[in-house]
């Protein structure tokens, strides 16, 4: 049965992902489905790089991996390609990015900035986390994700 998503309100979802299909399934998007995050482009000339950068995964990348794998009701996936950037964290189905951010980013902030302007486009949320915090907060950094997720669900629409 071919199910489509019709918005009332534009900024739900990027009008040039409001009918997309699945491609492994050849159906519309499923609003049950919160964000068609299959439909996000992809340079697939990052794959090698974000198979390094699993592998080499900082301290504190590795200490939000083990916090949060398995953990959130939702699939959580590290250093994923969106268009030509690679993401630290990402929940698919929330269109949601969490960006571990130590002192390599001091010196990045246009960079930074328009990677999260290109992000925020596809209708993603982005929300940056200093490296520092979750080596010494990982409390603060905890509820942080909690309740990013249950804001982000209800920006969503998500059943209950």
């Amino acid at each position: 049965m071919k199910k489509e998503f019709h918005s009332k309100n534009s900024k739900e979802c990027p009008p040039r992902l409001a009918k997309a299909s699945h491609p492994s399934r050849g159906e519309s998007w499923n609003p049950e489905s919160l964000y068609p995050y299959w439909e996000i482009p992809k340079n697939k000339l990052l794959i090698s790089r974000t198979k390094e950068l699993r592998k080499a995964g900082n301290l504190a990348e590795v200490l939000f991996w083990q916090t949060f794998k398995d953990k959130l009701g939702f699939d959580i996936d590290r250093q994923v390609i969106i268009g030509s950037y690679i993401v630290d964290f990402f929940i698919p189905k929330l269109g949601l990015v969490f960006e571990i951010d130590g002192s390599s980013h001091n010196n990045k902030l246009e960079y930074d900035s328009e990677r999260d302007a290109f992000m925020k486009d596809l209708n993603l949320q982005i929300i940056r986390i200093a490296d520092l915090d979750v080596k010494k907060n990982m409390e603060a950094v905890y509820d942080l994700v909690l309740e990013t997720i249950r804001q982000r669900k209800n920006a969503l629409k998500f059943p209950s």
